[in-house]
């Protein structure tokens, strides 16, 4: 029983990394089950171990980060993680519980893409929120601390898959804190200049 839940954390874990970076998780997993016994991967996900494969995903992952980086390029790169980050939510999802869960493909798959794509639809929303308030110039930092989460999330679903619920949980309510006091900075914002117009025509 306790491997079963520590292999469906992994499944979580990892598929809540493909959220944030879609190539994170799927590197991660296709180098450790090429060159470690940590992660085994049957048919089709087998595929993900072979050497071209591998260099597609780091290629993939480069250009990635870079276009993470850009103003308006990134929005741009959001729409397009619309599909590729469920898409590979879900792969990491059946590939990891094929193995050790038996679960039915359609229901693994199914989680990957919920889990995937409800940690994408968080980054993408809180990304222009981000833009509006930092003129841009908090893109590279914000890109660059989510792929940290994801790699670090990856890593912990492999090695510490016990750790993962608390870490996922770290990072969401950390996300929500910093949306709310960006939100909330906006609308005062907003709402400073009608308060100085409206004294001045008292006055």
């Amino acid at each position: 029983m306790v491997d079963w839940v520590l292999n469906l954390t992994t499944a979580f874990g990892l598929s809540t990394s493909a959220g944030l970076n879609a190539y994170i998780p799927l590197l991660t997993v296709a180098l450790l089950s090429r060159f470690t016994d940590l992660i085994t991967l049957e048919e089709p996900w087998s595929a993900l171990t072979n050497g071209w494969i591998i260099g597609l995903l780091a290629v993939l992952l480069i250009v990635d980060v870079l276009a993470d980086k850009i103003p308006a390029v990134d929005s741009v790169n959001d729409v397009i993680g619309t599909v590729i980050r469920p898409t590979a939510g879900a792969i990491l999802f059946a590939a990891t519980t094929q193995h050790t869960l038996n679960l039915s493909p359609i229901l693994a798959l199914g989680c990957g893409v919920i889990l995937a794509g409800g940690v994408h639809a968080v980054k993408a929303s809180a990304r222009p929120v981000i833009t509006a308030t930092t003129a841009g110039a908090g893109n590279s930092v914000v890109s660059s601390l989510e792929e940290a989460v994801s790699a670090i999330t990856a890593v912990l679903a492999v090695l510490f898959p016990y750790l993962v619920l608390l870490w996922i949980f770290l990072i969401v309510l950390l996300l929500y804190l910093i949306v709310r006091r960006r939100r909330l900075r906006a609308a005062a914002h907003k709402a400073a200049p009608a308060t100085d117009a409206a004294t001045y025509e008292e006055f």
